[in-house]
C-alpha cells in the first residue's frame, strides 16, 4: 500500500511540476483533492517532496480556492515536522535509546510505558526535522526580509528565471531564497532601486533564463557560484561557453587585423579608397595561402580609416 502511495503522490508531483513550468494552473484543484485524500506520512514527504510541487502551484495560481487547498495541505503537512518535542535530543542519545533496552522493574507499570512511548515518539520525530533542512538546499544566511514592492517584484523575477527548466526540482534547490539573497547583495551595493540597481537585476534574470546557457543556472542552484558573486558577474563571466569561445575568437581577429594595418606597411598614392576617394594610403602585403599563391595586400586609408584587401 505504501508503494501504491507514493506512485500516486509521484504521478501527481509531476503534473504538478509541469503546471508551474507552463504557468498554466487548469486541473489543479483535482490534484490537490486527490492529495488530500491520500494519508501522507513522514517517508512521503520525504521521498516525493511533494511538498515543493504544492507549494510551485500555489504561488502559480490565482485561483482563490487552489490557492486556499494548498495552503491547508502545506500547513497540515507542516504540522508533522513541527510537533513539540521534536529534535529536542541530541544524535548520540537517540541513537543509545534505540539500541540499548530499558531494564527496569517497573517496566509494566503505566509510568514506564508512557516513558517509553514518549521516546520513541521523540526518535520517530527527529525524521522530519532532517526532512525539513534536506528538502531545500539553502547553504547561505537566509535574506533580511523587506516591504519595497520594487524589491519584492525583483526577487520575485530572479525567483522566476532560476525555475527556468527543471534543475531546480533535480537539485532541491530553494528558488525564492536564492532569489532574495541575490537581490540582496544587488541592494546593498547600490543602496537603492535606481535605475542601475534595475539594470543590474534585469541582467541577472535574462542570463538565468537563457536556455543556452543553463550551466549559469546550474551553478547558482547548487551553491558553486554564490549569491554574492552573481550580484557582481559582469556580461562575459555571465555568457554561455560558446559565447565565449566566439567573443575570443572576434577579439583574435581584430587584433591581427589592426597588428597588420599599423605595423610596417608602405605608404602610396596607387590606391583610392572607395569611402572617401583619397589616395593617401597604406598597404601591407601578407602571405596568407599557400606559398605558390599570390600575397594578400591590405590597404589602409590614411585620411578616413577605411580597410580593405585583395590578392
Amino acid at each position: 500500500m505504501g508503494k501504491k502511495e507514493e506512485d500516486e503522490i509521484i504521478r501527481i508531483a509531476k503534473k504538478m511540476d509541469k503546471m508551474a513550468q507552463k504557468k498554466n494552473g487548469a486541473g489543479a484543484l483535482d490534484l490537490l483533492k486527490e492529495l488530500r485524500c491520500v494519508p501522507m506520512t513522514l517517508e512521503l514527504l520525504q521521498s516525493t517532496r511533494i511538498g515543493m510541487s504544492v507549494n510551485a502551484i500555489r504561488k502559480q495560481s490565482t485561483d482563490d480556492e487552489v490557492t486556499s487547498l494548498a495552503k491547508s495541505l502545506i500547513k497540515s503537512w507542516k504540522k508533522l515536522l513541527d510537533e513539540p518535542g521534536n529534535g529536542d535530543k541530541s544524535s548520540d542519545e537517540k541513537r543509545k535509546e534505540q539500541t540499548t533496552p530499558v531494564v527496569s522493574p517497573s517496566q509494566g507499570s503505566p509510568e514506564a510505558k508512557e516513558e517509553s512511548s514518549s521516546s520513541s515518539n521523540s526518535s520517530s520525530k527527529s525524521e522530519p526535522s532532517e526532512v525539513s533542512t534536506s528538502t531545500l538546499i539553502n547553504t547561505f544566511p537566509r535574506a533580511p526580509s523587506t516591504s519595497d514592492s520594487i524589491r519584492l517584484k525583483c526577487r520575485e523575477l530572479i525567483s522566476n528565471a532560476l525555475q527556468t527548466g527543471d534543475d531546480h526540482i533535480a537539485i532541491g534547490a530553494d528558488c525564492d531564497e536564492l532569489g532574495a539573497q541575490v537581490e540582496e547583495c544587488i541592494f546593498q551595493e547600490f543602496k537603492n532601486t535606481d535605475m542601475k540597481y534595475k539594470n543590474r537585476v534585469r541582467s541577472r534574470i535574462s542570463n538565468l533564463k537563457d536556455v543556452k546557457n543553463p550551466n549559469l543556472r546550474k551553478t547558482v542552484l547548487c551553491g558553486s557560484v554564490t549569491p554574492e558573486r552573481m550580484a557582481k558577474m559582469t556580461a562575459e563571466e555571465m555568457a554561455s561557453d560558446e559565447l565565449k569561445e566566439m567573443r575570443k575568437n572576434l577579439t583574435k581577429e581584430a587584433v591581427r587585423d589592426h597588428q597588420m594595418a599599423t605595423t610596417g606597411g608602405t605608404q602610396t598614392d596607387l590606391f583610392t579608397c572607395g569611402k572617401c576617394k583619397g589616395k593617401c594610403c597604406t598597404y601591407t602585403q601578407v602571405q596568407t595561402r599557400s606559398a605558390d599563391e599570390p600575397m594578400t595586400t591590405f590597404v589602409f586609408c590614411n585620411e578616413c580609416g577605411n580597410r580593405w584587401k585583395f590578392c
